[in-house]
């Protein structure tokens, strides 16, 4: 696997992280906050932030942001960590917004409390740390998923499997997490695999190579409902 593609494997399965923008109250200086993010089908992170906050009001005097994702560990360096360097632009088309609502549905309430608006950050370079003597400096290049028709097509899919395949899904959670979910419903899926709300949790599932279309994600969702029935 390529680190491109372990670095996105990586930001998919996690959900928020260590925003720092340069401060403008304090010219030169950085300025961390915890963010969550969703990312879109570029697989850039999305968040949706206050103009009031500090770090709104330091990203459109300078648009220049990192974030930092990292494990929870009792030894924080022995654990795997990401930093993503980029611009954040206030941006966010009608097919991200609607993927940021299936992951995080109070978002809702907030875009309606009216100073809420969302920033996506593209990526110049990562820096991935996947554990002792794993380290990498990614390009924004490597790291951006393959050309791929996934984004125009994600509604249908999740429709027609939560409408129809919710019985496959609960059989999916049991045999990759070993959870035994009353619910289970499909809330994304992009070109590395797909994500389930079950029983309110997150939970990711990966496809072994990376899918570009409606017709190979279907084959491949196939192949992992088969080896979890078989089981």
């Amino acid at each position: 696997m390529s680190a491109g593609r372990a670095a996105r494997l990586y930001l998919r399965r996690r959900h928020h992280g260590t925003l720092s923008t340069l401060s403008r109250k304090f010219a030169g200086y950085p300025f961390g906050s915890v963010v969550p993010y969703v990312l879109d089908h570029a697989a850039r992170p999305v968040i949706l932030i206050s103009r009031l906050a500090e770090h709104t009001k330091n990203i459109d005097a300078d648009a220049r942001v990192s974030l930092l994702v990292s494990d929870p560990s009792d030894d924080v360096q022995a654990g795997a960590r990401l930093t993503m360097i980029g611009d954040a632009v206030r941006d966010c088309g009608e097919i991200g917004l609607a993927r940021h609502l299936n992951y995080s549905p109070g978002s809702e309430r907030l875009i309606a409390l009216g100073d809420f608006a969302f920033y996506v950050i593209s990526p110049r370079a990562l820096r991935f740390i996947g554990g002792f003597g794993d380290i990498h400096w990614i390009s924004a290049e490597s790291y951006t998923p393959p050309p791929n028709a996934l984004a125009a097509e994600e509604h249908a899919i999740i429709t027609q499997m939560n409408a129809e395949h919710a019985h496959t899904l609960r059989d999916c959670c049991r045999f990759y997490h070993q959870r035994h979910a009353d619910t289970a419903v499909m809330i994304g899926i992009d070109c590395d695999g797909f994500d389930v709300r079950a029983d309110g949790a997150i939970l990711r599932f990966e496809f072994d190579d990376a899918v570009t279309d409606a017709p190979r994600a279907r084959k491949a969702l196939i192949g992992m409902a088969e080896k979890a029935r078989a089981a």
